[in-house]
């Protein structure tokens, strides 16, 4: 009898001792599923955090390529520019012998002044042979309502090119070009187009393009006017708008710091000032070395102007007038004197939706390419000889 009560004591003892390793495994088990699990969600978070590391450094990658392809364009465009300066010194310095040092009469000093614009002018008058200008307005078409508000669109305005291209918006750096207009108007949004980006942003809405360059601004800490190769997609020449103080061009578009276009005679720029802060200027350029060739500040106001344009040497400012939707060309000036501001017509728009915020002149088809509140609309203008007025 006692050896079997020492039997069960014994067995009891040993089940206490197995309940009790049992619980001891049981409770490290848990100890380390709870770590498993702790190391899980540390590792989850980790790899979050190395996700959003790598995203912001692709980010700061991309950023970084765009700035550096910047500055290359713009040590780029300062070496032509240093270039050209000494050119210039260069050729001064073989045309200027050395100054006598006599006193000169101030009359001959006002002759040789008068002389120097006198020369100006026939310089450029042997430029100028279009003797085109505005009689009216003879149609309006309502082409599609692609983008926002505010952009331009073209046409290529040298010879042989059917091409289309919008700039849409005031601070972008993505052109979108059509084969033709027809692709243009049956796309659906930009479906049909092909995307050029910049390598800059452009500001405003004062772009052109010319024999396959696209001419845009950029204002950084100056105001810089950019060449775009459309085929080999890279820049070929950029240059300082020699100015200072600029203003925006027009009262209505603030946007528009600078307005480039092309008529018959090639390529101009529209801008204003601060010291002729009231009125309109306008500038000749070089199309192939973006030099400034002859500059005029015209009597046409910036208040209340949408847009304006480039016919034949003759600047068209469009204005808004208090009749909602219409305006009209209400001030012309012609670099040379053939048309005043008395002698030329007013010409009104037809009614629209709201203002102009671009209006490209197009020398080959002599139409108007207009951005109207997200509209793209042609003008086709009805011209006369300067000369009829």
């Amino acid at each position: 009898m006692r050896v079997l009560v020492v039997l069960i004591t014994l067995a009891c003892f040993a089940s206490a001792q197995h309940q009790a390793l049992i619980d001891y495994l049981e409770r490290r088990l848990q100890t380390i599923e709870d770590r498993i699990s702790l190391w899980h969600e540390q590792t989850a978070r980790y790899a979050s955090e190395l996700r959003e590391l790598k995203q912001q450094m692709v980010s700061q990658l991309g950023s970084l390529d765009k700035e550096k392809e910047f500055l290359r364009v713009t040590l780029d465009g300062v070496g032509t520019r240093v270039d050209r300066v000494e050119r210039e010194l260069d050729y001064l310095e073989t045309q200027n012998g050395a100054q006598p040092c006599v006193d000169i009469d101030d009359k001959l000093i006002e002759q040789q002044v008068m002389l120097v614009k006198e020369k100006q002018k026939a310089k450029y008058s042997k430029l100028s042979d279009c003797s085109d200008m505005i009689s009216s307005i003879k149609a309006m078409k309502i082409l599609k309502r692609v983008g926002g508000p505010k952009g331009m669109w073209t046409k290529d305005t040298g010879r042989g090119s059917g091409k289309v291209y919008i700039f849409n918006g005031t601070d972008e750096d993505t052109i979108h070009e059509f084969a033709s207009v027809q692709d243009f108007a049956r796309s659906q949004g930009m479906s049909l187009a092909k995307n050029l980006k910049l390598p800059s942003t452009w500001k405003g809405t004062g772009h052109v393009v010319f024999n396959n360059y696209a001419y845009y601004i950029n204002q950084a800490e100056e105001m810089m006017v950019v060449k775009y190769d459309m085929k080999k997609s890279s820049v070929t020449d950029s240059a300082v708008f020699p100015v200072q103080d600029h203003l925006p061009v027009y009262g209505l578009t603030p946007e528009t710091v600078m307005d480039l276009a092309v008529d018959e005679e090639g390529l101009w720029a529209i801008y204003a000032t601060r010291q002729n802060e009231r009125y309109i200027s306008m500038a000749k350029m070089d199309a192939n070395t973006l030099d400034i060739e002859q500059m005029w500040d015209s009597n046409c106001p910036r208040e209340n102007a949408e847009a304006a344009f480039i016919i034949c040497g003759t600047l068209y400012v469009v204005y808004n007038t208090k009749q909602p939707g219409r305006s009209r060309i209400q001030c012309v000036f012609d670099v040379n004197d053939m048309v005043t501001n008395e002698e030329a017509s007013l010409v009104y728009f037809p009614k629209r939706y709201g203002a102009h915020s671009s209006l490209k002149y197009n020398p080959q088809e002599q139409l108007l390419y207009a951005w109207d509140d997200g509209y793209q609309i042609l003008y086709k203008l009805v011209m006369k000889k300067k000369l009829e007025i």
